[in-house]
């Protein structure tokens, strides 16, 4: 199984090599103010796509960080309640009445 991963992942980067060789043509972007950025097409597209896996990590960090501290506060409230039963349970059982039945004869 790890050859065949290793394998992948050469296929992989040969293929992105192969790719950036091809399209190392200088491409020009103007930005505003007259500000221009010019650098091969295969460096623009990995720091665009950088940039968009950049922004998409940001926009669902609020909701991740949201869904643990609820996850962590539910935890908590858990453990209260099994104490508060195991308590329960612990007062209940020595609490308990002990009434001795005479046996009756017939």
């Amino acid at each position: 199984m790890r050859v065949l991963t290793w394998g992948l992942r050469l296929l992989l980067f040969l293929f992105l090599f192969l790719f950036a060789l091809k399209n190392a043509e200088p491409v020009r972007l103007n930005f505003f103010f007259g500000q221009v950025w010019e650098a091969p097409l295969s460096l623009v597209l990995v720091a665009f796509f950088a940039a968009g896996c950049l922004l998409g990590v940001l926009a669902i960090a609020g909701a991740l960080f949201k869904a643990r501290r609820e996850a962590g506060r539910l935890k908590k409230e858990l453990d209260r309640a099994n104490a508060a039963a195991a308590a329960s349970a612990a007062f209940a059982h020595s609490a308990a009445p002990t009434t001795i039945i005479p046996a009756v004869e017939s």
